[in-house]
């Protein structure tokens, strides 16, 4: 025993492994601070501070122990701080207000024509408050991201981890302000010109493959992609990403390493500010910043220190993801499973040998929708048994896809007349998806109802774990090998 206690005690670990052990208790605190609802004062940080110098100075046992202490403390710290800051809001449920915010996403609009947005930096009453707060409003107006809105309505609870909600609201004023989002400006330009050379409905889908922009697709598109769980495609994501950086590092890379991360980080930048600042694109972002940095300084991450260190990095700049954002939640699901289910299951069953693209995409799709399961069970109550074969049909064409509306696209912008031509490819390529989704979602097996209790969540997940676990013991298989870059 004591040779034992020596062993242990002398043990040094890695400095990555003490930033994963950090971010995951921050991501505790914050959590627990929402549960519990307590908080510690800001003196506390030189304490928890004074920890992380110690732990990273030990790296021993007693080291992890302090990084732990000192995670929670500034985990519970920061989810304090904003609580305090959205329940400034409490006070005006339910009265008539005046808001003021910034538009976030794109506006919306539902089935009674009724546009639906949401608001950052909301002022109530000429008043700071913090958190979100949704409206939707009847008045026939041009909102655009980045719109700087004033309403009037009765100020309802929100949900989710939107702080308040505004229904029926009433635009008192608007303001554009030039310059203001000039990735917005770009993207619209881009799409329109996509749009010039591409007919609808396939003009509004490729502007969602390669932009991001899917608030122009029609109504019944959008609703049977979601069925077959297919909106990640159409959405600014870590899949659209990927592929742009995958294909820029491998484009440039011929003419140096540097010039390969620099193109790659400015299209990083660029493809973030162009799709707006959303939970899973803030994820993606800087996951593959991350690894890019990583892949030019020849470095291998493993993905238990990036994942809990990317949530921890986004949940400090909004606390609210962990709080409940679904999108969030997806984000990290889905990439869970292929960082780490994927490998296990490409390694168990075919070992060292490199994936074709038809079986990576079959396996990552699987892994993604497996990790992904209990959200959409639990909050939805519906699942689709086609979504794989629909993700089978569709994923391996999305890169040609991109390519070709990229070309279609400055066709549109460049030549307004004739750029149908040039446009045709695309076009005929996303029609076949078309039909696929309409053939698919049409299906009687196209959806059914399936729903997970919590205690239900916590067997399925424990399950996986444990499969994960024996699959990892039977093939050895090193995570810190894969690099989403590469």
């Amino acid at each position: 025993m004591k040779r034992i206690s020596a062993i242990v005690s002398s043990r040094k670990f890695h400095v990555s492994w003490l930033l994963a052990w950090f971010s995951a208790a921050f991501l505790f605190g914050v959590l627990s601070v929402r549960v519990l609802s307590f908080e510690v004062a800001f003196i506390t940080l030189i304490l928890a501070f004074s920890f992380i110098i110690i732990s990273v100075i030990r790296k021993d046992i007693l080291g992890v122990a302090l990084i732990i202490l000192s995670g929670l403390l500034v985990g519970v710290w920061r989810g304090g701080n904003e609580l305090q800051t959205v329940s400034q809001l409490d006070s005006y449920i339910g009265q008539s207000v005046v808001v003021q915010g910034i538009i976030v996403d794109d506006p919306t609009i539902d089935i009674d024509g009724d546009i639906r947005f949401r608001l950052r930096d909301v002022q109530v009453n000429g008043n700071e408050v913090g958190g979100s707060v949704w409206s939707s409003t009847s008045d026939n107006i041009d909102l655009k991201r980045s719109d700087i809105v004033l309403l009037e309505g009765e100020l309802s609870e929100g949900f989710g981890t939107l702080v308040g909600a505004v229904y029926r609201s009433v635009i008192l004023d608007t303001q554009r302000v030039p310059g203001s989002d000039p990735g917005l400006i770009v993207r619209d330009a881009f799409a329109d010109g996509i749009r010039t050379a591409i007919r609808e409905p396939e003009g509004s889908l490729g502007a969602g493959f390669l932009v991001g922009q899917k608030s122009n697709l029609p109504e019944k598109l959008d609703q049977e992609m979601r069925l077959l769980g297919l909106t990640h495609i159409v959405v600014a994501s870590g899949f659209n990403l990927t592929i742009l950086v995958r294909f820029a590092r491998k484009l440039t890379f011929r003419i140096s390493r540097f010039t390969a991360l620099a193109v790659s980080s400015g299209l990083v930048f660029s493809f973030y500010h162009i799709s707006g600042n959303s939970p899973s694109m803030a994820r993606a972002s800087l996951i593959t910043m991350l690894s890019l940095f990583g892949w030019y300084f020849g470095r291998k991450t493993h993905p238990l220190v990036l994942l809990p260190f990317a949530a921890a990095v986004t949940v400090y700049i909004e606390p609210s993801y962990i709080w409940g954002d679904i999108g969030w939640l997806l984000s990290f699901s889905s990439f869970i499973g292929i960082i780490m289910f994927s490998p296990l299951i490409h390694s168990y069953f075919w070992g060292d040998a490199p994936p074709g693209g038809i079986r990576q995409v079959c396996v990552e799709t699987i892994s993604a929708q497996a990790l992904t399961l209990p959200i959409i069970a639990y909050v939805f109550g519906q699942y689709s048994p086609l979504s794989v074969f629909a993700n089978l049909l569709i994923v391996p064409l999305i890169p040609i896809a991109m390519i070709l509306t990229f070309i279609a696209g400055l066709a549109g912008i460049i030549f307004s007349s004739g750029s149908s031509i040039i446009g045709w490819p695309a076009e005929t390529l996303m029609g076949y998806m078309v039909n696929i989704v309409d053939w698919l979602a049409r299906l009687p097996q196209a959806s059914y109802e399936f729903t997970m209790k919590p205690e239900h969540i916590v067997v399925y997940l424990c399950t996986l774990l444990v499969i994960s676990l024996y699959m990892w013991r039977r093939t050895g298989h090193k995570f810190n090998t894969y690099n989403i870059v590469e």
